[in-house]
């Protein structure tokens, strides 16, 4: 007994130094957002989840795989709006070994549109905090995670359901998703595509994941058993690869999905264009992810035509990233981009450049107020181009706050707890619910 109950508790207590971890273990002025509370985190949802959660013996997840015939696609009758919910089952939340008692979650497939004005299917996951709040008080955020996997079983309703445990984008997400439960917010998170689709997954396509984001809360909000209204207010939110989608979502709400009650959108550190990201990253710390992004455009436009310009070392790591999830694209950084390819500039690809400047931020404004959050020394992103996303927007009448996140090399030093929480995009959370509370008139 003594045993059992020791065990359990230390479960418990490694789940939460795992949260804690996340915090503190992940650069632009000091103080330009409210430093996060950690009482915000770990809230009483969250201190609730954690003393009364289930905790599973196995690693493996909750049988979501994708030979689980849940993932076939059913036919789609010609018309069938997007956002149409076609399938829907009750899981179970699994984080590391730890299954909370105070979430509940569904996964769904719906139907969405992808980059080129196709339509496709989608599947994703909807978490809602079950917290007592009133169904006419819930707001719903559609959450682009950082998801950059091409591989299969590497998506948000695999994550969160106890696979892919390693994977950073769930790790990242942690802080901003338990904020988000202790407001009483539900969470979407679309998987972009048919998560058991084992064919490598397109990513860093703005065009699809966009649509996709909006189309996973269309989902979400047709799902009887959630109880949330059609005029609930709605949120977008990401961070890098996230942010991508979510700029995208932001974007393309007006006119896409106009009957969606978007009322803030949140993007951070985001790629704004592939082409500077790819000029700016390639051969540098994050010469692996700028591949695989390279990969995933060449999984989303055929005409890419990627493998006729891969050296022997690059069909090699091709082959691996595409079978993957992001975790091993860590693994990659410095390389130079002519050991992969015979081309080291893949932006000088006609195919390609169409398809990074279709994927570039900047469309038109969002009809919603937005915050952009980035870095000033980003090493990835320059910040001057999150400077000329907001003059663009703003100039396209766009409601635009631009607040600088903190994560300079000395930050790390002198405050590591704001330079982590807001590399994660956690001060982003506060800005969100100050925006709902103003669209509400409090």
């Amino acid at each position: 007994m003594f045993d059992s109950t020791w065990r359990r508790w230390s479960w418990r207590a490694g789940t939460a130094s795992a949260l804690a971890v996340a915090l503190f273990a992940v650069g632009s002025p000091a103080g330009a957002q409210e430093t996060v509370d950690l009482a915000d985190v770990f809230n009483p949802l969250v201190v609730k989840a954690l003393q009364g959660a289930d905790i599973s013996t196995e690693l493996t997840p909750l049988g979501l795989s994708s030979d689980d015939p849940w993932f076939d696609e059913p036919e789609i009758e010609p018309g069938t709006a997007p956002g149409t919910l076609l399938k829907a089952r009750q899981v179970s939340v699994q984080v590391y070994q730890v299954r909370p008692d105070v979430v509940s979650a569904h996964q769904l497939m719906y139907t969405t549109t992808d980059h080129f004005g196709r339509q496709v299917i989608s599947t994703g996951i909807l978490m809602i905090p079950e917290d007592g709040t009133a169904p006419g008080d819930r707001k719903i955020i559609g959450y682009a995670e950082a998801n950059d996997s091409l591989g299969a079983n590497c998506a948000p309703s695999h994550q969160w359901t106890g696979g892919n445990q390693s994977d950073p984008a769930m790790f990242s997400a942690l802080g901003p998703v338990a904020q988000m439960f202790g407001h009483g917010w539900a969470v979407m998170m679309s998987d972009v595509g048919n998560d058991g689709d084992t064919a490598p997954h397109p990513f860093s396509i703005g065009q699809f994941s966009g649509k996709a984001t909006l189309d996973g809360v269309r989902a979400a909000l047709a799902l009887p058993e959630a109880g949330l209204e059609s005029d609930t207010p709605v949120g977008i939110y990401g961070v890098a690869g996230g942010g991508v989608a979510a700029g995208f979502a932001a974007e393309q709400a007006h006119d896409y999905a106009p009957e969606l009650n978007v009322q803030a959108s949140a993007i951070q550190a985001m790629m704004i264009d592939p082409a500077t990201f790819e000029e700016t990253a390639a051969g540098g710390i994050g010469s692996g992810f700028v591949f695989s992004s390279i990969l995933g455009f060449d999984a989303g436009y055929p005409d890419v035509r990627l493998d006729d310009h891969l050296t022997p070392i690059g069909h090699n790591v091709a082959a691996a990233f595409r079978a993957s999830c992001q975790a091993l694209y860590l693994g990659l950084p410095f390389v130079p981009f002519d050991v992969l390819l015979t081309n080291p500039a893949p932006r000088t690809i006609p195919a390609l450049a169409a398809a990074y400047a279709d994927n570039t931020l900047g469309k038109q404004a969002p009809a919603s107020k937005l915050l952009i959050s980035s870095c000033e020394d980003d090493f990835l992103v320059p910040f001057s181009e999150a400077e000329q996303l907001a003059q663009t927007y703003r100039a396209d009448g766009g409601d635009v706050d631009l607040l600088p996140s903190q994560c300079g090399p000395l930050d790390y030093v002198t405050n590591l707890y704001k330079t982590v929480t807001d590399q994660l995009g956690m001060q982003d959370i506060a800005w969100l619910a100050k925006t709902f509370d103003e669209a509400e008139g409090k």
